[in-house]
């Protein structure tokens, strides 16, 4: 029989190896004002996005980065997927004109012929038969119709597949897009995706969202598992491991932003929640049999229920584990570009959820329990003494 429980600490200190240098990476971040560790997108820091393929299959993002650097636009960031989609982050929310607010009409007031009541038919026919003309003829301010945008037609990427050509019409974005366009060695755009807008304000109500999201859950795991199982240990190393998991996830994107510019999006946030929530599912399969055996086998030392516990569940685990991974394994490799990070911070979280669950949260349990039962026996040692003493 495999002795988890008692090679624990060679569990934990592959575990610190992981944890360690992630967390080093994330606290690095505010340090150095963001030039270390996490990298946000736009959708933290405000800014915009803009997704284009050009027809020339040999289009650089270093020529795109020169055009924008001419038209100003000199904080941006030019990134290219496998697909030849290039993408351009920059933290200017002011590249695209603000929304023209659409003019409110009002009713028309009524009539003056049906106000006079001393008018006779003749004048009320009069009256209404003249109005209805010089209505038409003059049509007020409010009712002038506004120009609508002539929907750009569809194109064909390098791929000879239809999508979408939606250049933008104003702001500074237009004449960026014109001057990647006019760029002999840039060629014409053959296709757009992403184009969206940040501001300062929704980025930071954004991240606080995210923050408080992952603290309440985190804390509702904690009091229900604690009452659930009816003892705090549960909860709170079931805590420890999600949190471990947690850790493992964010420190890998920062290291990730340090070495390859990886950021994190709004996607980030739902993949944390969902690792949270496998996390802790797998934790209480274990501890639920941790509880039946204890029951079962009363006066064994707990070490040893736990080590059971662990193997017999062990199976489930891995089983319930791999299916998920060669899922998020097949979604990685041959899923878009646009899912391609919110499905790698799954995977590293379903396998790091896994690992924490069985070899992180039942063996703290288990140094939790020896460390009171040393406590008690100490105390009892004490009363014992006082008493012969006495």
């Amino acid at each position: 029989m495999f002795d988890i429980i008692g090679k624990r600490n060679w569990f934990f200190l592959f575990s610190g190896l992981i944890v360690v240098p992630g967390l080093i990476f994330i606290l690095l971040t505010p340090a150095t004002n963001g030039q270390v560790g996490l990298k946000f997108s736009v959708d933290y820091t405000g800014g915009t996005v803009w997704q284009l393929q050009f027809k020339n299959p040999n289009a650089s993002t270093d020529e795109v980065k020169a055009v924008l650097v001419q038209q100003g636009v000199t904080d941006a960031e030019v990134s290219e997927d496998s697909a030849h989609n290039i993408t351009i982050r920059t933290k200017r929310a002011d590249l695209l004109p603000p929304p023209t607010p659409q003019p409110v009409l009002t009713p028309a007031p009524s009539g003056s012929a049906g106000a006079s009541p001393s008018a006779g038919p003749s004048a009320s026919a009069g009256a209404s038969a003249s109005a209805a003309p010089s209505s038409a003829a003059s049509p007020s301010a409010a009712a002038s119709p506004t120009p609508v945008p002539t929907p750009t037609p569809n194109s064909v990427d390098q791929a000879g597949k239809t999508c979408d050509l939606h250049l933008p019409t104003g702001g500074t974005l237009a004449k960026v897009a014109a001057a990647l366009q006019a760029d002999t060695k840039l060629g014409p755009i053959a296709c757009t995706g992403l184009q969206s807008t940040v501001g300062p304000i929704v980025s930071a109500q954004l991240i606080q969202q995210a923050v408080l999201l992952i603290l309440l859950g985190s804390l509702g795991i904690l009091i229900w598992i604690g009452v659930r199982f009816q003892s705090i240990k549960f909860g709170a190393t079931a805590l420890v491991a999600l949190l471990h998991d947690v850790i493992v996830v964010v420190g890998t994107f920062a290291i990730l932003g340090t070495l390859f510019g990886t950021q994190i999006d709004a996607l980030f946030v739902t993949a944390m929640l969902t690792v949270i929530g496998f996390s802790v599912h797998d934790t209480i399969v274990v501890f639920d049999r941790i509880r039946e055996n204890k029951a079962r086998h009363a006066g064994e030392p707990f070490d040893q229920i736990v080590n059971h516990s662990i193997l017999q569940t062990f199976g489930r685990s891995i089983n319930t584990s791999l299916t998920v991974v060669i899922t998020l394994t097949a979604l990685l490799l041959f899923a878009g570009a646009s899912i391609h990070y919110f499905v790698l911070a799954l995977l590293i979280g379903i396998i790091s959820g896994t690992y924490s669950s069985i070899f992180n949260a039942s063996p703290l349990l288990v140094v939790w329990q020896l460390w009171e039962d040393k406590r008690r026996a100490k105390r009892l040692e004490a009363v014992r003494g006082g008493r012969r003493s006495y």
